[in-house]
């Protein structure tokens, strides 16, 4: 089923941010919990840190009515520079990817790509970009490659 939610980047701060979150809406983390940098594995095209391996890659916050209240630290040395409104992103999780790519070029048309649509390792078809009035989309789809 397709669904919404709200992706929040944050620089280093994100586990203390979602554990505020948590207590305040009394729910538990979903997925694997507070997914970190160093959970991925070494890749010569990510070099990162120790203290970049403690940092947060992904979590997911069930927060009220079915939203699900996402975020990661968003690392300088991968390229990201946070500044107030590039750190909020609408994410779609679409059914199919066939939808995905639908999406993805109509909302990147006239405006940037962030990310390519690509298959990643955590199993997920994924991609970002910038719409034409600023507005930052992630796209997540799970349909596994055929």
């Amino acid at each position: 089923m397709a669904k919404t939610s709200t992706y929040l980047n944050f620089s280093c701060e994100t586990e203390a941010a979602f554990l505020f979150y948590k207590s305040v809406f009394k729910t538990e983390f979903s997925g694997k919990g507070l997914l970190r940098y160093g959970d991925m594995g070494e890749s010569p095209q990510m070099r990162i840190s120790d203290k970049q391996k403690k940092m947060v890659l992904h979590v997911e916050l069930p927060i009220a009515g079915g939203h699900v209240l996402m975020g990661s630290d968003a690392l300088e040395s991968l390229g990201f520079n946070i500044a107030f409104g590039n750190n909020i992103y609408i994410n779609l999780e679409t059914d199919t990817r066939q939808e995905t790519k639908r999406l993805y070029d109509a909302l990147s048309k006239e405006g940037k790509v962030i990310m390519p649509l690509a298959d990643m390792f955590w199993g997920a078809y994924f991609g970002t970009c910038t719409d034409k009035f600023g507005v930052n989309w992630m796209f997540n789809c799970p349909e596994p490659l055929k």
